[in-house]
């Protein structure tokens, strides 16, 4: 049975939780997160870029030199490729970098890496984050006991909680997700993960 450090606001031990085996103890395959990791990354990529062809450029309607005589090269357009201020040839033109990657590898991905952190015991269960109001203080003092050395730190939720999401908005390497929004690429990004058990029946109901 797969289990984590169960700690209260104040950043104590105050026992620990049993996590579902299909999500927190599967058979971890490093090639399927890499192919989802890639994947999730190039859907981050706006793929704006673009260069223009020489029918594009403006200018160049006229033959530079006439053809024969001047002992130069040969030339049609002062807009060609190989002449300064020409179009691109194989330049990079608008396109979506967005692949489809099956939901069932996501979810593996996703069981996969939360697997790992849990055998690594670099994932802790939280019992709450009821904060009456949005303060940095109190999430510094508690990330202070549970995260060593300041490390990359993601906090996951149940749902949208605006006061912990505007207390921890200013602390640099920490994150706040929601446990329907996560994906692999989160997790691996973060060097510690903070479950708020609500948020670990959601995974769980999520992914199971």
């Amino acid at each position: 049975m797969a289990s984590a450090k169960l700690f209260n606001l104040d950043g104590n031990e105050v026992g620990s939780v049993d996590l579902g085996e299909s999500v927190f103890n599967v058979d971890v395959a490093p090639s399927l997160i890499h192919e989802v990791a890639i994947a999730l990354q190039a859907h981050k990529r706006q793929g704006n870029h673009e260069t223009k062809t020489r029918t594009q450029v403006r200018g160049g309607g006229r033959k530079p030199y006439r053809q024969k005589g001047t002992g130069n090269a040969r030339h049609g357009s002062t807009r060609e490729p190989q002449m300064r201020g020409g179009g691109s040839v194989f330049g990079p033109h608008k396109r979506s970098y967005r692949t489809d990657t099956p939901v069932s590898f996501k979810r593996k991905a996703l069981c996969g890496v939360l697997t790992d952190r849990v055998r690594t015991e670099t994932l802790c269960v939280l019992e709450a984050a009821d904060y009456a109001e949005p303060k940095t203080k109190p999430v510094v003092s508690l990330l202070s006991k549970l995260v060593p050395n300041g490390q990359r730190t993601l906090i996951v939720t149940a749902g949208v909680n605006k006061n912990l999401l505007l207390s921890a908005r200013n602390i640099p390497k920490v994150e706040v997700r929601t446990a329907a929004d996560l994906n692999a690429l989160d997790v691996l990004g973060a060097a510690r993960i903070v479950l708020v058990r609500d948020a670990v029946a959601q995974l769980e109901e999520r992914l199971s």
